[in-house]
């Protein structure tokens, strides 16, 4: 029977940053930002200033919405400012230099479906483009209008239709409105004593229906990685009518209309909401930290921890590094980071046998991981796995203190099976590193972590540190990234495991698609979007 459900948090009175991640007051000041410049050979002097909206040349909307839409619409400059662009390093650069993407003429928000449908309907009839918008989190180009084939362009922000509807709490499921927030979704389930179990590092600041759209991968690195998994239903409004698929446990009645959305970044149709599978919250935990001296090594425990039945909540491998960057290790060794979870059984001897196989491999282990839930076990975690936690949520925020020195510092994330993995690593490290250094004329750091791990593959996450070229740092950033794309599609490793394809991924997912599926995916466009005005220039042109 479903059940009733709380209200969705009220907002914080915090302010998010228009120009770069998360929070206006999180971000490092003008001294922590020049003491990580001062550790990259080749950056500015003192730290690009703060960008400002007012000194931006936002020009007047090029239309109006008719009367009964005006109470939907924004045009206030600062709030289409920062609906012009998603935050990847490009965006940034782009911000801080004063030359953000076009900026949209309007920013709508709905409340229900037939809003959206009511804007649609209108933006079909002006040519105006629209842009779906969950939280603006996307590291892709995937929220942004580029070109100039349409009159003007509407930024369509679902955060308004934010409401848990339903709980089912028999079949562990919900219904949820696309706009809803993370940590608003959670804080509405809480009571229910359940949980979707989605994590991605954007958690704060994207929604479900974001996590849909781009197929978004969570923090579990095993077991249920991605969004699609949990999805029963969805409900999606395009130009064409409405889809409302049915809810079912599974189904083989020929191919799934769920599957032609997920993923679809909003050039077939506008996700409204979902059913969603959810979980028990988890009462045991248990974490540890495994260091290797030799990387192949670790590889190798990975690769047997990902075959066995154990499936760890976090079999997260970092490379000397990217251990050195969280402050995980400091000696030059790799550090793996375990991690259990169960909401009706203690997780201890779970993380001992992971253990057990990690030192098979060569690992280094000296005590028994932190645990909660457990009886007698003591805090969540050793340093080196806190250090690590700490360091995840915290990067985005230091990648843009970097930006405004003027490095380069930004990631990018793939997936290949197991034989392919080794080799593809190194490629990464040394073509990506050697583009770096001939660009700049610096050295350039490449590291690498495992962030999601299966029996047959993993996914690679690159994290690439080096000096720009003052005032052309986004153009240096692309060519690295087209190297980066290079050695992927020499080794058949995907162009994206979880931040989907937006507009920076195109070249690459061009050539990874099959060309009889790219006919069809053109076909479904043009029969659910026939004015063209759903986020053109994503997935398919």
């Amino acid at each position: 029977m479903a059940g009733t459900t709380p209200q969705p948090t009220q907002p914080t009175s915090r302010t998010r940053s228009w120009w770069g991640w998360g929070w206006a007051d999180a971000h490092p000041d003008d001294a922590e930002c020049a003491a990580m410049g001062a550790l990259l050979p080749g950056t500015l002097d003192r730290p690009l200033p703060v960008p400002r909206v007012r000194d931006l040349a936002v020009a007047a909307p090029a239309v109006e919405p008719p009367r009964s839409l005006a109470r939907l619409v924004a045009a206030d400059p600062a709030d289409r400012a920062a609906h012009s662009m998603g935050k990847a390093y490009r965006d940034v650069v782009r911000a801080l230099r004063g030359v953000p993407g076009r900026v949209p003429d309007l920013v709508a928000r709905p409340t229900d479906d037939q809003d959206v449908a009511d804007l649609l309907d209108w933006a079909g009839e002006r040519q105006v483009a629209v842009v779906p918008y969950g939280g603006g989190s996307s590291v892709t180009g995937g929220v942004e209008y580029r070109g100039d084939a349409h009159r003007a362009v509407m930024s369509l922000d679902l955060t308004a239709m934010g409401r848990v509807l339903e709980v089912d709490g028999e079949g562990r499921a919900a219904r949820i409105q696309a706009g809803t927030l993370g940590p608003s979704l959670e804080d509405q389930l809480r009571p229910h004593g359940l949980t979707l179990r989605h994590f991605p590092q954007s958690f704060e600041f994207s929604t479900l229906g974001g996590w849909l759209a781009t197929r978004a991968g969570g923090h579990y690195a095993t077991g249920r990685t991605h969004i699609d998994d949990f999805v029963q239903s969805l409900r999606v409004v395009t130009p064409a009518g409405v889809s409302d698929s049915w809810r079912l446990p599974a189904s083989g009645a020929g191919p799934s209309p769920d599957r032609l959305f997920l993923g679809s970044e909003g050039a077939l149709g506008v996700i409204t909401e979902a059913w969603v599978r959810l979980q028990e919250r988890p009462r045991h935990k248990a974490s540890a930290a495994v260091a290797f001296t030799d990387f192949r090594s670790a590889l190798r425990a990975v690769r047997t921890l990902a075959q066995s039945d154990l499936s760890p909540a976090n079999c997260r491998l970092l490379d000397s590094g990217e251990a050195a960057l969280s402050g995980a290790a400091h000696d030059g060794s790799s550090v793996l980071v375990l991690g259990f979870e169960s909401a009706d059984e203690p997780v201890t001897a779970r993380l001992e046998r992971a253990v057990a196989l990690a030192r098979a491999h060569g690992g280094r282990y000296d005590g028994v991981g932190g645990a909660q839930g457990d009886p007698g076990a003591g805090p969540d975690g050793d340093a080196a796995v806190s250090a690590w936690r700490s360091a995840f949520l915290r990067m985005p925020y230091l990648r843009d203190g970097l930006a405004r020195m003027g490095a380069i510092a930004e990631t990018f994330e793939t997936a290949a099976t197991w034989d392919r993995i080794p080799d593809l690593i190194d490629e990464v490290r040394r073509e990506v590193g050697e583009a770096a250094a001939k660009a700049t004329g610096f050295p350039a750091t490449v590291n690498c972590r495992l962030t999601h791990v299966y029996p047959d593959g993993a996914a690679p996450y690159f994290t690439v540190l080096a000096a720009g070229r003052d005032g052309d740092e986004v153009a240096v950033w692309d060519d690295l990234k087209a190297v980066a794309s290079e050695v992927l599609h020499r080794h058949r490793a995907t162009i994206t495991h979880h931040h989907a394809v937006g507009r920076d991924h195109r070249p690459g997912y061009d050539r990874q698609r099959p060309e009889p599926f790219a006919l069809a995916l053109r076909a479904a466009k043009g029969a659910l979007d026939p004015r063209g005005i759903l986020n053109p220039g994503v997935l398919v042109g």
